[in-house]
């Protein structure tokens, strides 16, 4: 069994994703890890990641291995603790913007798994990776909403306003990909979450697939 859910950053989707998979007993799996470790990889080797003939030779030469415990392991490093640090941010959607980065990532993460009932998550679970999953979210939330979360999060060192402005403008480059744009699924359920608590949105995805 897959579910797969979509929705742009903020809106709790690893959160919840985790939530569901550890009541369901299935394995959870982060999407954006992937492109957060390759971004992280990318970044300490100096790569300049707006050149995507290099980013994706660089990228084709990593190791990466997804713990059950969802941890990233990098060529043989832990990497997880690292994966939601500023400069990582910043830059993710440029990387992910890449189609053939897209394709090696998707690659991956359907061989991983290929023999498992999985919750994932991402920008395009529902249209591109996984589109025939058993059942679909896609989870929203206004802007505003999404970046007094992160801000709350603690764990970054932008203001409210400067956080505001990145969701934006990362909103606006996901909208806009070449491939695996963010987009609504046509059988997807849609949630916005913005005034719903973690446990209610929970509840309301657990009741629409028991």
């Amino acid at each position: 069994m897959i579910i797969a859910i979509d929705g742009p950053a903020g809106t709790g989707k690893s959160t919840i994703a985790n939530i569901i998979a550890e009541k369901l007993k299935i394995t959870f799996l982060n999407s954006g890890g992937f492109y957060r470790t390759l971004t992280m990889a990318l970044l300490d080797a100096g790569i300049d990641i707006k050149d995507e003939v290099k980013v994706l030779e660089f990228c084709k030469k990593q190791k990466i291995e997804y713990t059950k415990e969802s941890h990233f392991i990098l060529n043989g490093t832990d990497v997880t603790a690292y994966l939601h640090d500023d400069r990582v941010t910043a830059n993710t959607s440029q990387v992910s913007s890449i189609v053939e980065v897209r394709h090696l990532v998707n690659d991956l993460m359907r061989k991983i798994t290929a023999s498992l009932s999985i919750v994932c998550e991402g920008r395009d679970m529902t249209t591109v990776v996984f589109p025939n999953a058993e059942y679909k979210i896609y989870l929203d939330a206004s802007a505003d909403v999404r970046a007094k979360r992160r801000f709350d999060q603690g764990v970054s060192n932008m203001t409210l306003e400067e956080i505001r402005e990145s969701i934006i403008k990362r909103d606006e480059m996901d909208k806009n990909k070449k491939e695996g744009s963010l987009k609504i699924a046509e059988d997807a359920i849609y949630i916005d979450t913005s005034d719903l608590t973690i446990d209610k949105v929970c509840e309301i995805i657990l009741n629409k697939i028991s």
